[in-house]
């Protein structure tokens, strides 16, 4: 006869947590986009500057997504972590060099730097947190599947 396998827990993050995340990512883009709405200078600037805030936020996700895809084992093909590595790192310095060639007042200039990285920071945050509910969401239903094959057997 076959043992019941032992359910294993796995911990969520709180509410607050996660409340917290989505609030500092929230932050994070209106900090971003309003330095962007009033940049000084020409709209050239500020399409330049909203491009690479954009292009460095999705480059953040998909690098977040391919190292937690690949933790454990190699899931994606070489050439795809140079796209991605790469993706990333052009993306922050096309997004810090415009940010440094900008002839604006370097206070405003320390302002759209801080905001660009707390924006990163929880790029991040909320990446890891959405995945590891998804993961958690997962465990807790092949549980239940488990659980319920289990319970059907023995009623047999």
């Amino acid at each position: 006869m076959n043992e019941p396998l032992p359910l294993v827990m796995m911990k969520r993050d709180t509410r607050a947590w996660q409340l917290q995340v989505w609030v500092s990512f929230g932050v994070a883009v209106t900090l971003c986009a309003v330095g962007l709405a009033w940049l000084p200078g020409s709209d050239l600037d500020r399409a330049f500057m909203i491009m690479g805030y954009v292009f460095c936020m999705s480059a953040a996700f998909a690098l977040a997504k391919f190292v937690r895809d690949n933790e454990r084992r190699r899931v994606d093909t070489p050439m795809f972590r140079t796209v991605v590595w790469a993706g990333f790192g052009l993306a922050m310095a096309l997004a810090g060099w415009g940010l440094w060639r900008m002839d604006v007042n370097p206070t405003y200039k320390a302002f759209l730097l801080v905001s660009w990285l707390f924006l990163i920071s929880n790029v991040f945050t909320l990446a890891k947190t959405l995945r590891d509910r998804h993961e958690a969401d997962l465990h807790g239903a092949r549980q239940a599947g488990r659980a319920m094959a289990e319970a059907e057997q023995r009623a047999r």
